[in-house]
């Protein structure tokens, strides 16, 4: 129902709203279909991407086919507790997760050359 107001009132979303959400703080053995009927619950959902490696465990990346869905979704899913872990929702936005990764390849390069030329960080 709110989603229907919501496309009624024709209202402008912020610019970070997108299709695409970032869960964080799930559980390590969650199944895509748990997911499913957790997310499933706000909207049509074109994909879920649950994390299986040692650094992506806990995370995962749900994808709804309407932008208003994924809104409903974030609005009602975040701090949601399932298995006694609060879920952090989040809009992915693709600009921040690759600063993040672009800093650690270049601290990771920068150390490289410290080591090589012989330098330390303690000048």
């Amino acid at each position: 129902m709110a989603t229907i107001s919501l496309r009624k009132a024709n209202t402008r979303l912020p610019p970070e709203v997108n299709r695409v959400l970032y869960v964080r703080n799930l559980p390590f053995n969650i199944s895509s279909e748990e997911m499913y009927d957790i997310f499933g619950k706000y909207g049509a959902i074109r994909q879920i991407r649950v994390g299986t490696s040692k650094d992506t465990r806990g995370t995962a990346f749900v994808v709804y086919e309407d932008i208003y869905d994924a809104k409903t979704a974030v609005d009602h899913l975040s701090g949601f507790n399932v298995a006694n872990r609060y879920l952090i929702v989040l809009y992915y936005q693709q600009a921040k997760m690759s600063k993040k990764f672009d800093h650690k390849k270049k601290e990771e390069e920068i150390t490289k050359l410290q080591e090589k030329y012989g330098l330390s960080k303690d000048k």
